[in-house]
């Protein structure tokens, strides 16, 4: 997997401290009609009309994460204006009209997520700061499998306002470190995170 490019977004693993992540979502309200994909894995925010948004910053300290980012979209669910019945899905799909709809996200801003670089990160590079490789949008993942396919830079670096936090490396079969593409963990920094910065949505 790290050898090759295969970004799939940011997957919950643990809570910083090593406690298992027991599978804990909130939901969110989506606005009917809402015109983006938000893919399994994507960055999302509570927008000023308190329903959820895709994050479109990279989190660098030139382009910050947006007041509101609340963590991770890993599905939702929504009545099919067509079929008429309620379906549980991986992704949103653009556009939907569902008065209903309602996303679920990892929100604790303590979660650590898997998540593969754009290209290699090397030892010294655990705990410094590192922002998304590109800008999430509706196209920024798979509407067939419903996953995301963002990815973090791999440039590393100690400034303060990145949003994301190296906080280990994935050592297994596939996954090293230094590998090509090098798989990380990682948390928000309170400065990325709804919970823990105090500038709130308005």
């Amino acid at each position: 997997m790290a050898a090759t490019t295969a970004p799939y977004g940011f997957k919950p693993v643990n809570l910083i401290g090593g406690l298992p992540y027991s599978g804990s979502t909130r939901q969110i309200k989506i606005a009917s009609g809402y015109a983006s994909n938000l893919y399994n894995g994507q960055i999302v925010r509570i927008a000023t009309d308190g329903t959820i948004a895709l994050m479109v910053n990279l989190g660098s300290a030139g382009d910050v994460f947006l007041a509101g980012t609340v963590g991770v979209f890993v599905g939702c669910t929504y009545t099919d204006p067509t079929l008429k019945y309620k379906l549980n899905s991986q992704y949103w799909p653009t556009g939907t009209v569902a008065s209903d709809a309602m996303a679920y996200v990892v929100d604790d801003p303590n979660a650590v997520f898997q998540v593969q670089s754009a290209g290699s990160l090397v030892q010294a590079d655990l705990g410094a700061n590192v922002p998304l490789n590109a800008v999430q949008s509706t196209s920024t993942g798979s509407t067939t499998t419903g996953n995301s396919n963002t990815a973090v830079s791999a440039t590393a670096a100690a400034t303060t306002l990145i949003s994301l936090r190296i906080v280990d490396f994935v050592n297994g079969p596939f996954s090293t470190v230094g590998d090509a593409f090098t798989d990380v963990l990682v948390k928000f920094n309170p400065v990325a995170h709804s919970y823990n910065n105090p500038l709130g949505v308005a």
